[in-house]
């Protein structure tokens, strides 16, 4: 082969090739695209990902890329049968980005030409938006923010070279251009019409909600999140800055339903009517303000008990908020509570169904219910013998219970009596049916962690708690908990701060380890945790809680009233183009060349001179001009090589040194005025 020929094939692979430098910043935007992955998709796309990555920058110094076309349809169907072995499906989100992920990661192992790496930052944009699908928590969006920057980095520094002394400037460019993109977002997204529902795609189980339980209360299904620390909610009291006093029960569920060990919610929730709804004096109400975690169902959750019904949601029969529409995304609202029962009388058909009995009951279990009511009948003396059962007879409260199946009642209460929350809750409730005392079991969360930055109240999935309401006439539907005479700890303190004084003392094993426990204690952890969660409120509430209420109420404060979506977008419209034109005529300006001082009083200068006699040729320099000139009006000479040389010094040597631009004008008018 000539060398001419070599020549040109290496020129020709030069110019094809991914220069080094854009390929950098490419691959620091992947790299802030990984967090959502981690947390979301199957454990080994995140590392085919990292090892794609690293491949390729051992690859491309030496020419090397992923060329067999056979090896490349090898390799996308061993991904694609592992992803579909991961989820038992290719449908869904997180399939459908996994598959992405997979995809781009073997497209970095292929590419090899300028084109090639255009194509991959459209793949990387594609899959920071399908972050935004995975998770929209403050940490993830500014991942994915600074991604999106990296990527306008590497599409600057590949279109202006990599030239050694550029390195930053793709930074500063890229700041630059989200500047001045910047007004027009915060005006669409404060004026741009929204819509309640929410942007929000089922991530995970489609069967189960992610509020923490579903409509179905079974042994096992609450302990299952005592690890958890997802967010369900946060709490405010505008009235009472540090909350009301006693334990706070969280209300998101009434379960009618009994089977025993298991409990279940009605298929459909049917509303209170506003002429039976009770309203309490304003003494003995709590008006909260929630913020609660997008989860795909519809519950919402109140202090004990609500009253107040809020916007799109419904109290339901038991005494519960409903969302006329599923959460799926970030939601502020007001509710007020009763601290004191509401309800005086029963009407017959919540009677029947709070005495529905399960189908099999053992007779230990029907003997155990009939003793209760052995020494007195009266409601309130039945429920003391059923507490003080579960107080004397060695039931113990445990994070791993073991299994149970939902006829199991009497392998809990006379065998192993050792449970959590839901066993002791559905055992109980089902005891005072068969008692023939009206029972049923409310499902939500109990305490929360106090957050002294944000003055608001933390719950988590790991605080999600199970107890009973029995009705006792003259009183009405009253909340009894019997996790507290088991672990009284329980209901004073949130689950957090219950684990860690069970497992100081040696009563419960946390599954933490004593490191981890001791960190977490630490003064300045907590500090910084307390003002991360107080930064992710923010964000939350004002952010992806900016929803169409919140955005009428800003119009109205405006003084525009939103008369529909049509009119509404119109309106941003124009305001965007009037915005862009005053950017435009700004730019215009600043760009418009501007009138150099020095220049125009020597241009000055000069047409006075030509009106005399003495004009100066284009070709000609200040100092031979001044030399002709003082030759040609010997009288004015002195002047002229003054004004001359004052100019030579402003425009040739500028500083300090330089005469002031001042004393030229005054020389050049002083000139003018004698002639």
């Amino acid at each position: 082969m000539s060398k001419s020929r070599i020549t040109k094939r290496t020129q020709q692979w030069r110019d094809t090739a991914i220069p080094r430098r854009p390929l950098l910043w490419l691959a620091a935007a992947l790299l802030f695209t990984l967090p959502p992955m981690f947390g979301m998709l199957a454990s080994w796309v995140p590392f085919l990902f990292l090892f794609a990555l690293a491949m390729k920058f051992w690859m491309e110094p030496r020419g090397y890329r992923l060329r067999s076309f056979v090896l490349k349809l090898i390799l996308a169907g061993v991904t694609v049968g592992a992803i579909f072995l991961s989820y038992d499906t290719l449908k869904g989100v997180e399939p459908g980005v996994s598959l992405l992920a997979v995809l781009v990661a073997l497209k970095i192992l292929e590419a090899h030409t300028a084109r090639e790496f255009q194509v991959m930052v459209m793949m990387a944009w594609v899959l920071c938006l399908c972050g935004f699908l995975l998770s929209q928590d403050f940490a993830i969006a500014f991942c994915l923010f600074v991604a999106f920057a990296l990527l306008i980095a590497a599409l600057v520094q590949f279109h202006r070279g990599s030239s050694e002394d550029v390195f930053w400037l793709p930074l500063t460019t890229t700041f630059k251009l989200l500047a001045q993109a910047a007004p027009v977002v915060v005006l669409l997204f404060l004026l741009f019409p929204r819509i309640n529902t929410g942007f929000w795609l089922p991530v995970g189980d489609p069967h189960a909600a992610r509020s923490g339980y579903p409509d179905r209360l079974s042994p096992g299904r609450i302990a299952a999140l005592t690890d958890s620390t997802n967010i369900a909610f946060r709490a405010e009291f505008p009235d009472h800055r540090t909350g009301p006093p006693g334990p706070m029960y969280w209300r998101g569920l009434v379960m009618w339903h009994c089977e025993g060990m298991e409990w279940r919610a009605p298929y459909g929730a049917m509303p209170i009517s506003d002429s039976s709804r009770p309203h309490p004096e304003s003494d003995k109400t709590i008006r909260q303000r929630i913020t609660i975690a997008p989860h795909g169902a519809r519950w919402m959750f109140a202090l004990d008990r609500p009253f107040e019904v809020t916007s799109r949601a419904i109290l339901a029969r038991g005494n519960y908020l409903y969302s006329v529409q599923p959460i799926r995304k970030a939601r502020s609202y007001e509710v007020f509570s009763s601290i004191e029962p509401m309800e005086k009388e029963l009407d017959p058909y919540e009677r029947r169904q709070a005495l529905q009995l399960p189908a099999s009951i053992s007779p230990a279990v029907r003997e155990l219910a009939a003793s209760l009511a052995a020494h007195d009948s009266q409601p309130r003396a039945i429920v003391n013998s059923a507490l003080q059962f579960f107080r004397t007879h060695g039931f113990r409260y445990s994070l791993s219970p073991g299994e149970y199946s939902k006829n199991d009642l009497e392998e809990f209460l006379f065998h192993r009596r050792t449970g959590f929350c839901e066993h002791y809750a559905a055992s109980f409730a089902t005891l005072m049916r068969l008692a023939r005392i009206p029972a049923r079991v409310v499902v939500g969360y109990l305490g929360g962690e106090y957050n002294d930055l944000g003055g608001f109240f933390l719950v988590r999935q790991a605080d999600t708690h199970a107890w009973c309401e029995v009705w006792i006439p003259g009183n009405g539907w009253t909340r009894i908990d019997p996790t507290s005479v088991v672990a009284p700890g329980r209901v004073s303190q949130d689950f957090s701060s219950f684990l860690a004084s069970r497992g100081a003392s040696g009563e419960m094993a946390t599954g933490r380890s004593a490191f981890l426990t001791r960190l977490a204690r630490l003064g300045l952890v907590n500090q910084i945790r307390s003002a991360w969660e107080a930064f992710n409120y923010q964000w939350d509430t004002r952010v992806l809680g900016f929803d169409a209420d919140v955005q009428d109420v800003l119009l109205t404060s405006l003084g525009l009233t939103n008369r529909g979506p049509i009119l509404l977008i119109m309106q941003v419209l124009i305001v965007i183009a009037a915005v862009l034109v005053i950017y435009v005529g700004w730019m215009q300006l600043r760009t418009r060349p501007r009138t150099d001082r020095i220049q125009a009083l020597y241009e000055r200068f000069c047409q006075k001179l030509a009106r005399i006699g003495v004009g100066r040729d284009p070709w000609e320099g200040p100092s031979d001009f001044a030399t002709r000139a003082a030759q040609s009006l010997p009288n004015e000479s002195k002047d002229i090589r003054q004004v001359t040389e004052t100019y030579i010094a402003l425009r040739y040597a500028p500083g300090p040194a330089a005469v002031n631009l001042r004393e030229f004008a005054k020389k050049v008018t002083a000139f003018s005025a004698n002639r």
